[in-house]
């Protein structure tokens, strides 16, 4: 990256909002540094949110341009403030490799926490470090996240196109909710459909019985994304 280049970087990230002011809304098409950036170039900034280290040798997280060279609890805590009030909850049965994929999407959503149904442990390839900056609970089976989402006040709206689902279409999500989804080939378990308060499937239209449950995660969470986020 040219110094010119650099310091354009260096005056859009001296320019984003201040920590506790509004933010941008949905993140540019245009970022500048989709492969990362060089140390910063000029004077450095001394507001408490910038990290020294990333200031002196460069920055190549997975993070928009906003948040370049942030400290990554400062990221958290400014994600923190604008998260939106939806969950995500996958089942872990049989370690699906989609799971970290579906984190990366509710990371990418700005969805409040992520909630692992089964097995601790979690394939975290496909998440992309994105579950550093992303609050992640685990329920060792159904029962505890029906238990939780009780005690929380969400209902449960289940993913997946079985017989007497809703088409996702139609369906107008709660503002507070939670997304339940299931593994790769075998779907929700019956105790997930048995606990949801509706079953939403998204439509398909040509010859494969269903879509990848990442992908299917993604239209979901951009679904309530439409009917809920200021445009």
């Amino acid at each position: 990256m040219t110094d010119a280049r650099e310091n354009e970087l260096g005056r859009a990230s001296a320019d984003h909002p201040t920590p506790g002011e509004p933010g941008p809304g949905p993140s540019p098409s245009h970022e500048l540094s989709a492969g990362g950036v060089g140390p910063w170039i000029g004077e450095r900034p001394t507001d408490p949110w910038y990290d020294p280290e990333l200031l002196e040798r460069g920055d190549t997280r997975n993070v928009v341009d906003r948040f370049r060279y942030w400290r990554m609890d400062a990221i958290v805590a400014e994600l923190d403030r604008t998260r939106h009030p939806f969950h995500v909850a996958i089942e872990n049965w049989q370690h699906d490799l989609n799971i970290g994929s579906i984190v990366r999407s509710a990371n990418a959503f700005a969805a409040e926490t992520v909630h692992i149904v089964g097995r601790r442990r979690w394939n975290k390839r496909g998440a992309m470090v994105t579950d550093r900056y992303q609050h992640v609970q685990n329920h060792p089976d159904v029962a505890a996240l029906v238990e939780y989402c009780a005690a929380e006040g969400l209902p449960i709206i289940a993913i997946d196109n079985v017989p007497g689902s809703v088409i996702i279409e139609t369906f107008d999500f709660p503002a507070r909710c939670l997304l339940l989804f299931g593994q790769e080939g075998p779907g929700l378990s019956p105790e997930a459909l048995a606990a949801a308060d509706a079953v939403v499937e998204i439509s398909q239209f040509g010859s494969t019985r269903s879509i990848n449950a990442s992908a299917a995660a993604a239209v979901a969470m951009h679904a309530w994304i439409v009917q809920h986020h200021p445009f």
